[in-house]
């Protein structure tokens, strides 16, 4: 099986060319951008240890099926989004909870490893670290459960102003409490941040989280359980058929799809909306950050793991070479 994560043929990326200058460029349809200096990046979500079995084929109910070896990876939406942004170039800080335990460990050297400032990421005593139960077969496609754990105990009081301070985009999603998330937009916008969510996993929100956001990131099937909205841009990932990018009253721009022989989707959405909030730190459109994040989602989907798969900024100015 093939998997086409959402993207399209050209993207924009920050490049160091050869003799050592800094400049725009194209290659077949990329943007190159010029660097600058970034904006700091706030996310705000969950941070979970994937325990990773490979498969075959998914048991149907009441089988047992063989599967390789356990592997216990770092993930979770928050996490891995600050992870993807980080690696491509991104200032970002973490704020989220954890476990006293090892996989609280696990997660938070992974985080610093990659860059991210994690003095903002709780640990709380007595719970667990969430975790993500997680089958990927032989397609690479995958079925996940998540036992929130350390998460769910992320409260609106552990969410204060400061911690929003000069930040210019803010990523949150909805596997911490709702109130949690809500309070958290608020506070973004208060501070003049742009925020962007991630209506995943999906649930019904309060109309003021929408109205506290600027950027809405959903897929198809999340876009239809939630109907009409008034988030004026809105990006909606379609899988094979690639995205779609909704700017105030605009034409929606349609964003091709890039293909690559998968090897795990894991994870791959978030390295999407964390490569979107890098770009979008560091002055890029909207619809080139997405373009962008489409080839850093494709990348992602040819590695096994969440984080683990996630590209450095070399790495993707090489692959979009090669699928030029």
């Amino acid at each position: 099986m093939r998997f086409i994560p959402p993207g399209g043929e050209s993207g924009c990326c920050q490049v160091h060319w050869s003799d050592g200058s800094r400049r725009s460029g194209h290659f077949r349809g990329v943007l190159m951008v010029r660097e600058r200096e970034p904006g700091s990046i706030v996310i705000v979500g969950s941070l979970n240890a994937d325990l990773t079995v490979q498969t075959a084929r998914f048991p149907q109910p009441g089988e047992t099926v063989s599967g390789g070896d356990l592997t216990v990876l770092p993930g979770g939406k928050g996490a891995n989004q600050a992870v993807a942004a980080a690696r491509l170039g991104g200032k970002v800080r973490m704020i989220g909870a954890v476990g006293d335990d090892s996989n609280g460990d696990l997660l938070l050297r992974s985080l610093t490893r990659a860059g991210v400032d994690t003095s903002q990421v709780e640990i709380k005593t007595g719970l667990p670290t969430g975790t993500a139960v997680i089958l990927v077969d032989e397609t690479g496609e995958n079925i996940i459960v998540v036992s929130p754990g350390a998460n769910g105990a992320l409260s609106p009081a552990d969410v204060t102003a400061g911690m929003f301070v000069g930040a210019s985009g803010v990523g949150l999603c909805l596997e911490i409490p709702v109130k949690t998330v809500m309070r958290a937009a608020v506070m973004a916008k208060q501070a003049g941040a742009t925020v962007l969510t991630n209506l995943s996993p999906y649930q019904a929100v309060p109309g003021e989280l929408l109205d506290n956001t600027d950027i809405l990131l959903v897929n198809e099937h999340e876009a239809a359980q939630l109907g009409e909205h008034r988030v004026a841009r809105t990006i909606i990932t379609r899988g094979e058929a690639g995205a779609t990018v909704i700017e105030d009253d605009s034409p929606p721009v349609d964003i091709p799809a890039i293909s690559v022989e998968t090897v795990d989707t894991t994870g791959c959405g978030d390295a999407f909306m964390g490569a979107v909030l890098q770009q979008l730190a560091a002055g890029a459109s909207l619809v080139a950050a997405a373009r962008y994040a489409a080839g850093v989602g494709a990348f992602a989907a040819t590695r096994r793991g969440a984080q683990a798969s996630y590209p450095d900024a070399a790495r993707m100015n090489s692959f979009l070479a090669g699928h030029s």
